[in-house]
């Protein structure tokens, strides 16, 4: 049993999103606030009905609407419009299980036959006569107000789900760094380990633990305490006055002991190891739960603690579906590429999802840094080696004032045969770049290999029409002059095929003299229109 897909309407920061998933091993990768963990939440929260550990209607809040989506809403009403009032939808469609058949029907938004469930957060049509009034003066509106909303929980045959026992799927969603506190923290971890102990198990220690609060009352120096308190009855109180264990229901074992690490409590030890450890219990003992949902689990931990780490969930993920959110690009390598996720507001794309089969093999094959550096920058800049790095980078520097990865803009090292497999990646995320490229004497050839991006709207090909200046070396000359290259290099060039022949046999050294020099030098035009 797994989820095929998800649609996400106007919950948090996704107003509209589908994403489809792989039935085992989903790596979800995105810049930050993009949505990840937001996308994990819905899905927890459509099976489980849970929010932040909560029933959803304990936890419901204005600010789980789309903010851009409430502001919309709020204009209309005061253009005299009047729009349907905001609401939120989370579908998980699942795959087509007899388990799972009583959950199949087409009531969802696709239409489709299919087990599933809908959470619908909308107005009550019950209040819609006090929402009416509450909204007719838009000017005092900031929030959407939640008292006049209602939950509609429900599977795709049009069931009412009243708890997450109707659902034959069981979901775990393990996020280690919301464990705020020590008293959290060994609360965590308490409640994984009571999911793997049986009935007769919870029953033992909870005896156990009561017989033990029994005992302190027998205790010679508690009974002596407790004798002298009651010679003084009448002083204080007509009762007698005692101390002793709280043994109500409130003061249960699970909330009188201590997770124990190698005899150190649980939250004296370090971070990292909490974290693993506790993504390691929820993996052991939450083997009923078909889907795992694990929030960065590379929070606190050094490579080989975390290469360690994704090793035990890859070992132990067996049958069940996976979610990792990430950033490391460790972790992409580790679990493979081919389960990766590139993740960007609603808009999610599998590297399966690419129309060129070669493209396709050439990023399962790719160590997964580079790849993530172009799903995760704001805008890329590629160029053909570490020489154009530099140069662009120095270039960039000298206009903005700061390095490119300052304004979340990352210049890439590619080798020119691979530009267009990174093209693909950036179209299909609307990921804006820019390709810096040499016209190798033969600019009618790199206009036709670069024929469908040159009029594109997310990238641009940069490059210079004079044939003469075939690479950067001459670029940088017929930009510059001659004066200027050798007191940049720090020579006395007789000419200007003498210092052109220079820096081509000496590529990393001129890059680095043009990067440290405090000679004022200029980029070529087609450098400086990828550092705009």
């Amino acid at each position: 049993m797994f989820i095929q897909q998800a649609i996400i309407k106007n919950y948090r920061c996704l107003q509209k999103a589908r994403v489809r998933f792989n039935d085992r091993m989903n790596v979800v990768v995105g810049h930050n606030e993009c949505g990840k963990s937001t996308l994990l939440e819905a899905i927890y929260l459509a099976l489980t009905g849970q929010l932040n550990g909560r029933p959803i209607q304990i936890e419901l809040h204005p600010y789980l609407f789309n903010l851009d989506l409430v502001q919309e809403y709020i204009d209309k009403l005061k253009g005299g419009a009047s729009p349907e009032p905001p609401s939120i939808l989370i579908e998980v469609y699942l795959a087509d299980d007899s388990a799972l058949a009583k959950l199949k029907g087409d009531n969802n938004s696709l239409g489709l036959d299919l087990p599933g469930v809908s959470l619908l957060i909308e107005l009550n049509p019950a209040h819609a006569d006090d929402f009416a009034q509450y909204v007719s003066d838009p000017s005092e509106i900031r929030t959407m107000p939640i008292e006049y909303y209602w939950i509609k929980w429900r599977d795709f045959a049009d069931n009412d789900i009243q708890n997450s026992r109707w659902i034959p799927l069981h979901a775990s969603l393990i996020d280690a760094s919301t464990i705020k506190n020590n008293v959290a923290a060994s609360r965590f971890v308490v409640d994984i380990v009571k999911e793997s102990l049986s009935s007769k198990e919870k029953v033992d220690l909870a005896l156990t633990y009561r017989l033990m609060k029994d005992r302190f009352l027998e205790e010679p120096k508690v009974k002596t305490i407790n004798d002298a308190l009651a010679a003084k009855k009448g002083k204080i109180s007509d009762k007698a006055i005692s101390i002793s264990l709280d043994t109500s229901a409130r003061a249960n074992w699970e909330a009188g002991i201590m997770p124990h690490l190698d005899d150190i409590p649980l939250p004296l030890v370090g971070k990292g190891e909490q974290n693993s450890v506790k993504i390691k219990l929820a993996m052991e003992t939450s083997a009923k739960s078909h889907i795992i949902l694990i929030e960065e689990a590379e929070n606190h931990l050094s490579y080989a603690s975390l290469n360690e780490l994704i090793g035990h969930i890859s070992a132990n993920a067996g049958s069940r579906q996976i979610f990792i959110t990430t950033h490391s690009s460790f972790v992409l390598n580790k679990l493979g590429v081919e389960s990766v996720l590139l993740f960007q507001r609603g808009e999610g794309m599998r590297l399966t999802d690419l129309k060129d089969a070669s493209t396709q093999d050439y990023f399962m094959k790719l160590p997964g840094h580079d790849t993530l550096r172009i799903i995760l920058a704001k805008r890329s800049i590629l160029v053909e080696g570490p020489s154009d790095e530099l140069i662009v980078q120095r270039a960039y520097q000298k206009k903005h004032g700061k390095m490119p990865l300052e304004d979340g803009v990352d210049v890439i090292s590619v080798n020119s045969l691979a530009f267009k497999r990174f093209l693909e990646i950036a179209v299909l995320l609307k990921k804006p770049a820019d390709v810096v490229t040499d016209n190798d004497a033969d600019v009618a050839a790199l206009e036709k290999k670069y024929a469908d991006y040159l009029k594109s709207e997310i990238v641009s090909i940069q490059y210079d029409k004079d044939e003469a200046a075939r690479t950067l070396e001459p670029q940088l000359m017929k930009k510059n002059g001659l004066t200027t290259i050798s007191a940049v290099l720090g020579k006395d060039f007789a000419d200007e095929a003498s210092a052109i022949e220079h820096m081509v046999n000496h590529k990393a050294e001129t890059a680095l003299r043009f990067f440290d020099t405090k000679v004022e030098w200029s980029p070529p035009d087609y450098i400086a229109r990828a550092i705009r």
